[in-house]
């Protein structure tokens, strides 16, 4: 414990003196991958270039779903009966210990339900269980929240194993020929070295984020008064009094209760059809959700206006990591990319034993890079899954080690932290010290269930 303690104590001490904020980090990831590709690849710089220029915008659409998962979730909160719902809650715990517990548990469940869900609503309930609970360190409890994410691709909303259990002409494409009849998710979630996993993650992870609480002197606790999310009205002119049919409808239950019936009957037909939890029918949720806690159109648009305030991050830095994704998957004719030169180092050092081993390691590398799991299963799994299959290693597991890759280093990746940094009022550096000794947890965790029981 002593020298869990000190190790916790150093990894924080360095994020916070030598992590830059968050621009600043894919401003210089931009300049060590263009040099990176330039030099490595074959590639002259203007086609570096113009690859860079022609990716930065190929996650409009994500950044997108991403803005309205954290507006929206947010608003959703601002609901007095959600703010009801999440006091209650926050006020079980009576010390730091029970409250880091309870936030990284729940945090692991929501993201394994869906990572939308989590990854939101876990920092909105950190963020409420720092208003009740004394003596709890502010950057740890919200990175008890973060931390949760790291088990999302082996869950419910995984990208990759959902991949690879919907049978179409891509997955015959994507896999090099190697995967050609699906492989349903009691082989890739619900095998039993992925239930190994988040077995030991679910009961580990809270239990190491309560016992590394830093000492009563290195506490840095923020005051509740400072943690509401209370806003004024901001409108010069005061309509509240006008009696005209506008004001009618601006305060009117009865046209949001009809938005309501809309939004829920699409979401009815939509799962009795089979669909599936993604992202766009999480933000389907929240929407009418909030619509219909808020009551009036005008409360609702009033919520949105606020919440709104927290997307600057992602709408700013967003552009600059798909470029950084655009550049990693660029190459000269009849040459490899550089996140195939990654991967292929690590399937010309591995063997039957290791191989799965080595697929999630390089995963975790690629992933610093190309920090979406769809991109990075683009690249990695024409070159993982014939190189596994040489090798008798079975294509699910291939697929599960890229998924857990890609999960992995998000704790040390602010990309997917920017959502909850914005609700928390965060940097980076403010938290990633202790997300270290989660990726360290879970490296150990994966990197021996992969070895020993796979």
């Amino acid at each position: 414990m002593f020298l869990l303690r000190h190790l916790t104590s150093a990894c924080v001490f360095l994020a916070s003196k030598c992590l830059p904020d968050s621009f600043v980090l894919v401003a210089l990831l931009s300049f060590i991958v263009f040099v990176l590709v330039y030099g490595l690849t074959g590639q002259d710089a203007s086609s570096v270039i113009s690859s860079w220029g022609n990716g930065a915008w190929t996650l409009l659409g994500f950044s997108m779903q991403m803005a309205l998962i954290l507006v929206l979730g947010q608003a959703l909160a601002s609901a007095k009966l959600v703010q009801k719902l999440l006091k209650y809650l926050a006020s079980l715990p009576k010390g730091y210990y029970t409250a880091l517990w309870l936030v990284t548990f729940l945090s692991l469940i929501a993201n394994w339900i869906n990572w939308g869900f989590g990854l939101v609503i876990s920092a909105i309930f950190a963020k409420e269980i720092a208003k009740n609970v004394k003596g709890v360190d502010y950057r740890l409890l919200i990175a008890s929240a973060y931390s949760g994410f790291v088990i999302w691709h082996g869950g419910l909303s995984g990208s990759i194993p959902l991949s690879v259990a919907t049978q179409n002409e891509d997955l015959s494409k994507i896999s090099a020929g190697v995967i050609e009849k699906a492989i349903p998710i009691s082989q890739t979630i619900f095998s039993a070295y992925n239930l190994i996993i988040i077995g030991i993650i679910l009961v580990g992870l809270p239990f190491l984020m309560a016992v590394i609480h830093p000492k009563k002197e290195e506490i840095i606790e923020i005051d509740a008064k400072l943690l509401k999310d209370e806003y004024k009205e901001t409108e010069l002119i005061d309509h509240q009094q006008d009696k005209t049919i506008v004001h009618f409808l601006e305060n009117s239950t009865l046209l949001s209760y009809l938005l309501v019936f809309l939004g829920f009957g699409y979401l009815g037909i939509y799962f009795f059809k089979g669909g599936g939890l993604g992202l766009n029918i999480v933000n389907t949720i929240f929407l009418f959700l909030g619509i219909l806690l808020h009551r009036t159109p005008l409360a609702y648009v009033k919520a949105i206006n606020h919440s709104a305030r927290s997307v600057a991050g992602i709408l700013l830095q967003f552009p600059f990591y798909a470029g950084i994704m655009g550049m990693m998957a660029s190459h000269s004719v009849g040459g490899h990319s550089l996140a195939q030169m990654l991967s292929l180092a690590f399937t010309h050092i591995a063997n039957e034993k290791t191989f799965a081993l080595m697929t999630f390691l390089s995963a975790g590398i690629v992933n610093i890079f190309i920090p979406s799991g769809g991109g990075q299963w683009a690249i990695q799994a024409p070159i993982m899954l014939p190189a596994g299959q040489s090798l008798g290693v079975d294509p699910g597991v291939v697929s599960m080690a890229i998924a857990w890759g890609d999960a992995w280093t998000n704790m040390i990746q602010p990309f997917w932290a920017l959502p909850a940094l914005a609700i928390a009022g965060l940097g980076a550096k403010d938290i990633m010290g202790y997300c270290v000794l989660t990726l360290i947890f879970v490296g150990l965790v994966v990197c021996g269930v992969f070895y020993f029981l796979v």
